[in-house]
């Protein structure tokens, strides 16, 4: 007779040996301890233990108090508040974009509020996010100042921060490292500089952006740090800083009192800690009629500043790109480690690339 066949189980013991447990609290109308799980399953002490706070980090399983077990009915999906500092913004709206697509790919919720650049709104959305109870927020605030009472609502209610591009008190960080950034726009400009000017220049302008506070206004610090180093020889009268407030048209107005003030000048350098600001500049120099007096460099690669830089011919000849796409994955992973309890870098910096005019042709040459 032929032997009969025998049927292979291809089992997962440990997997097993976790619905074991999971099917015990199951049967139970309320909490078990350690000891009595163990004692129903007769697994290992030491595997139903890894297995509990397994289930426990993973939102299965509560633990009472009293260090008891129950199960979960359904495990909640997490819920990151996002708040951007305006829905206006073109950087705001890609780092959004980003977030989103990566939330959804990993099952999380996002909250999206609007801080609006300003500080009323952030305060308020922070307690928003208190009152619905979220897992973790994404703070993407520009107003440095308000910075303090965010993050106090957000640890007040134990609810972990992280604070994007502008740092807060009791936050992770994540976002660029802003004077490495403003070195690579100081040194486009001044090879710009010592290429076409033979190493002259009239003046030095860093368009800032105060109120997000010293560390995003360290890309100026660092633009002018890198001008230095290549030409030595600019007295330090020739630096000036003024506050175009990152947006376009604060930045136009001081620039156009600028070159107002200044009508011989014919060799300026314009780092800019936004591309907003840049393109503000850029504004500026060509209602005066002065374009070709001026070479500016921006930060953050918006939409805007791709295209300027693809006209044939303009002062604005690079931006920074903090590549806002990978914004997404990485904060979403950074908050489901921050929530799952492991041990995460204070600062967390994103990459960056150096985008010119030239850069842009070629790559439109080669498709």
């Amino acid at each position: 007779m032929p032997k009969a066949k025998i049927k292979r189980l291809y089992l997962i013991p440990i997997l097993s040996k976790a619905l074991d447990v999971m099917e015990t609290l199951e049967q139970v109308n309320g909490a078990l301890s350690l000891e009595e799980v163990y004692n129903k399953t007769k697994i290992s002490k030491t595997s139903v233990y890894r297995i509990l706070k397994t289930f426990v980090h993973r939102g299965y399983v509560a633990q009472t108090m009293d260090g008891q077990y129950r199960l979960v009915a359904r495990p909640r999906r997490l819920c990151f508040g996002f708040a951007v500092q305006s829905a206006d913004l073109p950087f705001s709206q890609a780092v959004a974009r980003s977030v989103s697509a990566a939330a959804a790919a990993a099952g999380v919720e996002i909250l999206l509020l609007d801080n609006r650049f300003e500080i009323e709104t952030a305060i308020r959305n922070a307690q928003e996010f208190v009152e619905k109870r979220v897992d973790l927020v994404l703070e993407l605030q520009a107003e440095e100042s308000v910075g303090p009472q965010v993050a106090n609502i957000l640890k007040n209610a134990d609810i972990p921060l992280i604070a994007i591009d502008v740092p807060h008190p009791h936050a992770t960080y994540f976002g660029a490292d802003n004077f490495e950034c403003g070195m690579e726009a100081g040194t486009l400009l001044a090879n710009h500089a010592l290429k076409n000017w033979k190493g002259k220049v009239d003046w030095v302008i860093g368009v800032g952006f105060y109120e997000a506070g010293s560390f995003v206004q360290s890309r100026i610090t660092g633009a002018f740090e890198a001008i230095k180093e290549r030409i030595p020889n600019l007295p330090a009268e020739s630096y000036i800083q003024m506050d175009g407030r990152g947006s376009r048209n604060p930045s136009r107005l001081v620039v156009g009192k600028f070159l107002q003030s200044n009508p011989d000048s014919k060799r300026i350098l314009i780092a800019s800690a936004t591309d907003s600001s840049a393109l503000g500049a850029l504004d500026a120099a060509r209602q005066a009629g002065r374009e070709d007096h001026i070479v500016v460099v921006g930060q953050d690669c918006i939409p805007d500043a791709i295209e300027e830089m693809r006209s044939k011919r303009s002062a604005l000849i690079g931006s920074i790109s903090h590549e806002a796409e990978t914004y997404g994955p990485r904060l979403i992973q950074l908050g489901i480690s921050i929530l799952r309890g492991y041990a995460v870098p204070p600062y967390n910096y994103v990459r960056h690339k150096v985008v010119t005019a030239e850069l842009l042709k070629e790559e439109l040459k080669g498709r």
